[in-house]
């Protein structure tokens, strides 16, 4: 009985202190689609910038261009670089040995996304048709999980979202394309978004919301219904790639950077997410790039489009900046990352694999 009691009294002393360590309460997911891991870390490329796919050379040289790759990536993306990269984590930097990869074998948008939210490379999952996702996520389960019941919401530019998180089945609030947002309490600011993005042109497409629309969106939402976790997805770092304009391309991933900037400045003066709040940012797939050509492209015929990263920085994140060396990770660990940054193991329904955590984030 004393062994028992002994034992009992550990348990609770060790459940105590892990309490005490973890201080994630909240997770916030942003996704810059198509963006390569070629300009994250190496700013903008001299190769393109000098090519038929920049309009005006001299003006993106001016605006993009510096002797060294340090400082480029800074000019490019400055949040990411004066701020994840002195105080969090930035994965998949090959020129300095670490890997990042997503493990479906299609490296388009719908797999991609499948993998990372539900934590497994499903073979199915071949389309980017908007088909129902037969596959929990890890938003779903985190909506079953208690305190976290209605405090999880979607806002992305691509409308294919409510198929890829099957908004449907797991009753997650997805907002995506130009869809409006419908509450009945929705402050004026929102109501406002729902006026505005069908006065502004279709410039990416019909099915694509402007990404500025889609982060006044989920700004607005943080600060009214205050979510324990946000995902945001951007889209016009893929469009613009796929139209071959290098030049828009990079000012469309400085000014996602900015927005990320922004919104990092504002969870720092709100209580419920100020030292709380683990921001964590990727892509679903890579690009190409040889021949020159190829950054253009994705997919299984696209040599090294499966090439991709991530970023982290939140207060369970040490600041380790690069993460070097012969590592690999991949984009299935990241449902499960997410999961246990928040203190739980993601169980995914009908048994299917999940990809353990990257331990790295989580400090270990």
């Amino acid at each position: 009985m004393k062994k028992l009691i002994l034992v009992i009294v550990a348990l609770g002393l060790f459940l105590q202190l892990d309490a005490q360590t973890h201080k994630t309460q909240n997770v916030i997911i942003v996704t810059l689609d198509g963006f390569r891991w070629q300009e994250l870390y190496r700013g903008a490329d001299s190769a393109l910038i000098n090519s038929n796919f920049t309009k005006d050379k001299k003006e993106t040289t001016k605006r993009f261009w510096a002797a060294t790759a340090a400082e480029r990536r800074k000019i490019l993306l400055p949040f990411f670089w004066n701020t994840i990269a002195q105080k969090g984590q930035l994965y998949g930097d090959r020129d300095a040995g670490g890997k990042d990869e997503v493990a479906n074998p299609y490296h388009f948008s719908y797999p991609g996304y499948n993998e990372i939210f539900t934590g497994f490379p499903d073979v199915r999952m071949n389309t980017n048709d908007p088909i129902p996702n037969p596959n929990m996520n890890v938003l779903e389960y985190l909506n079953k999980q208690p305190g976290f019941k209605d405090k999880i919401a979607v806002f992305t530019s691509w409308q294919i979202f409510p198929a890829i998180l099957s908004a449907e089945r797991s009753g997650l609030p997805v907002n995506s394309g130009y869809a409006d947002f419908k509450d009945p309490k929705a402050g004026d600011r929102l109501k406002y978004l729902n006026d505005i993005q069908h006065k502004v042109p279709e410039i990416i497409g019909p099915d694509e919301r402007l990404d500025f629309l889609t982060f006044e969106f989920s700004k607005e939402y943080i600060k009214q219904y205050k979510p324990r976790v946000l995902y945001m997805g951007f889209d016009e770092t893929d469009d613009l790639a796929h139209d071959g304009n290098y030049q828009l391309y990079l000012q469309s991933a400085q000014k996602e950077d900015g927005f990320l900037g922004e919104l990092w400045q504002y969870l720092q003066t709100d209580p419920q997410y100020k030292d709380k709040t683990t921001l964590i940012i990727t892509c679903d797939h890579g690009r190409g790039d040889v021949p020159l050509q190829n950054w253009r492209d994705h997919g299984t015929d696209t040599p090294h489009s499966g090439q991709t990263w991530f970023a982290v920085i939140g207060p369970d994140t040490p600041a380790k900046g690069i993460i070097t060396g012969d590592t690999t990770t991949y984009h299935k660990q990241l449902a499960q990352t997410i999961s246990k940054l928040l203190g739980l193991d993601f169980k995914a329904a009908a048994g299917h694999e999940v990809g353990e955590p990257v331990n790295t984030v989580l400090g270990k």
